[in-house]
């Protein structure tokens, strides 16, 4: 008799394109879905200038309505919702950064639509993940949602975009290393189901960044050609692991807690970065490679970068457990005393 019924399902984006000037492939990848001529643009009003106008003018014959809405919110989720149904579309495809790509994983994960993933940013490594960060009056939470069937990555439309969104991006893929630290942590002491080929991705991920980041400069697409594959390749690991495990611990409690405290100080790459370094100090491992790193690519390494004070900071460490109360980390339970965040922030250089 056999006793092993472990079953694992993964899905990942079935094709992408990243390089330069490749926003002509959608319209073999928009055909590739199989799916009728009729879809949805989400996009925002800057993206659409910056991207949204191409791509449609490569989809001939299509019948696309555009949705430009805001942040990615219920109340926006809600509104794309409601204009796809009532365009009849089969598709979407999500043009911008990544509020409208989160907008567009939420809609069609609840609509079970296909969606292709257009990025004309690289801010953090939503890009390619089943993940997405609504907000609301309680703050951003992590949800489920759907995984771009396609990416299209243009490097010269994302080298266009301010160099402090890919810096923030790469910041975020760089806190992989304690996201990775803090789920081996409770898979020792809380035997967490862990993924060691989630793990393996998300490290040499941000080891990718971090070799090559004296090469990561402003309007240098280059820089954005060696990025955007790391970035789209973090987003695929919380495919495998099938949570956020592998990009997301301690330091991403941090930046949600900031942006609960202190919203539109920064963006969530620049906190999880200053975060990591803070965190890996806790787990006694190479915090000073973290900081080196981030102030090599010109990604804040302390509270005056973030736009907060020392007390922000010591403030959002004691709290952040808070965040994901079921989520085992450095932090603990219980989270750390203000005396022991004081401790690492300064140790650190944080403040």
């Amino acid at each position: 008799m056999n006793d092993f019924t472990k079953v694992k399902a993964v899905e990942f984006p079935r094709n992408i394109v990243a390089g330069h000037d490749v926003l002509g492939n959608v319209r073999e990848m928009c055909e590739g879905i199989h799916t009728s001529r009729v879809g949805t643009v989400i996009t925002g009003e800057t993206t659409m200038k910056a991207a949204g106008r191409d791509v449609l003018s490569y989809l001939d014959g299509y019948d696309m309505d555009v949705v430009t809405l805001g942040e990615a919110t219920v109340e926006n989720a809600s509104v794309a919702v409601d204009r796809i149904k009532e365009h009849g579309s089969s598709f979407v495809l999500a043009i911008g950064g990544g509020s409208k790509i989160d907008l567009a994983k939420v809609v069609c994960n609840e609509l079970k639509l296909p969606f292709i993933s257009i990025p004309t940013s690289a801010a953090h490594d939503g890009i390619a993940s089943n993940r997405a960060s609504l907000k609301s009056a309680s703050g951003s939470r992590s949800v489920a949602s759907a995984s771009p069937i396609g990416v299209i990555a243009d490097t010269q439309v994302i080298v266009k975009a301010p160099y402090r969104l890919l810096a923030s991006g790469c910041a975020d893929v760089i806190s992989n290393l304690t996201a990775i630290m803090d789920w081996d942590f409770a898979r020792r002491l809380r035997n967490e189901e862990f993924s060691r080929s989630a793990s393996s991705l998300a490290r040499y991920a941000a080891e990718s960044i971090m070799d090559s980041c004296d090469l990561i400069k402003p309007n240098m697409e280059e820089s954005v050609w060696i990025t955007i594959k790391p970035i789209i390749m973090s987003g695929i690991c919380m495919s495998i692991a099938g949570s956020s495990r592998p990009t997301s611990g301690a330091e991403h409690m941090f930046s949600h807690m900031l942006d609960l405290r202190h919203p539109g100080r920064a963006l969530h790459g620049e906190q999880c970065g200053v975060g990591s370094i803070m965190t890996m100090y806790l787990h006694g491992g190479d915090w000073e490679a973290i900081r080196d790193a981030l102030a090599e690519i010109g990604a804040p390494t302390d509270a005056k970068g973030l736009g907060i004070t020392a007390d922000d900071v010591i403030d959002a460490m004691v709290h952040a457990h808070e965040i994901r109360p079921d989520r085992f980390t450095i932090l603990g339970d219980k989270g750390i005393s203000a005396d022991a965040a004081e401790n690492v922030a300064r140790a650190t250089g944080v403040i």
